[in-house]
């Protein structure tokens, strides 16, 4: 596999520590929106939602940077079909969760790339009139959205490259590799 990486771009422990940060962060505003410490009162009232596949490195870690009381409801959107490395267009697979009203909800992505997957799925969750809708992306490629679209949180500004590793794939390849990668021309 490492044959296949042209260059590490963040390495695992700037990852690490970064996914460590971010959970503060975003613990810190949770606690505030849940109006205290988000144990006893927030049953039930936290969701986190990853945007699989490609977040489940993501999540997994920043899960256990929350000390907050939440439930995990997953959506599966596909928009990079197979070899491409551009995105095709926003496909849901399933359901969204419909249990989202007076909730506050964190929807979680590992990548903004051209916006439309976060934009399909926070405004197909506002419909459900959630209490309030945070966003977090792991990375984000600054300039290339062709949606406008802002995350609350954001782990790095990355340049406009096919980057692979730490969840993200290339043809269902690459996601355990630990740090984020390019791929060399001729891996594609």
């Amino acid at each position: 596999m490492r044959r296949d990486l042209e260059r590490i771009l963040i390495d695992r422990t700037v990852i690490a520590a970064r996914v460590h940060g971010l959970g503060e962060q975003i613990a810190r505003d949770l606690e505030r929106a849940l109006g205290g410490d988000g144990t006893d009162q927030s049953h039930g009232k936290l969701v986190l939602i990853p945007v699989l596949t490609g977040s489940m490195i993501f999540v997994a870690d920043l899960v256990r940077q929350l000390p907050l009381k939440l439930s995990l409801e997953l959506v599966g959107v596909s928009s990079y079909p197979g070899k491409s490395v551009e995105s095709k267009g926003v496909s849901i697979q399933g359901e969204l969760p419909q249990n989202l009203k007076g909730k506050h909800v964190l929807v979680v992505d590992d990548i903004l790339d051209s916006g439309h997957t976060l934009d399909v799925v926070t405004r197909l969750i506002r419909t459900q009139e959630p209490a309030s809708l945070r966003t977090c992306v792991l990375l984000r490629k600054p300039g290339k959205a062709k949606v406008a679209f802002e995350p609350d949180y954001v782990g790095f500004d990355i340049p406009d490259e096919f980057v692979v590793g730490y969840g993200l794939d290339y043809d269902g390849f690459y996601r355990n590799y630990p740090e984020i990668a390019t791929l060399r021309p001729e891996a594609r």
